[in-house]
């Protein structure tokens, strides 16, 4: 399994959002088909066919616990990960 499938799987399992790299999440959101825009330090994603936006903001190198939850939470609504969700 690659980097991209191992986080994938990290945020899905929901049981390490504390411990979830930044540049992994933004790697994710990316590989899913997500635009990324950046506004000082708030990464923002959005994509056709999702309604919600996504703003990520660092904690040093983690991402933000409730963070990892929104994307984990809009993975699984649109089924973006196939049967893994």
């Amino acid at each position: 399994m690659g980097k991209f499938e191992n986080t994938l799987e990290s945020i899905l399992r929901g049981s390490s959002d504390q411990n979830v790299a930044f540049g992994d999440l933004r790697h994710v959101l990316s590989r899913l088909g997500f635009d990324e825009r950046i506004k000082g330090d708030h990464f923002i994603f959005s994509r056709d066919g999702v309604v919600e936006i996504i703003n990520l903001q660092p904690i040093g190198n983690k991402a933000k616990a409730y963070q990892v939850k929104q994307v984990r939470n809009l993975i699984v609504k649109y089924k973006f990960a196939g049967d893994r969700a």
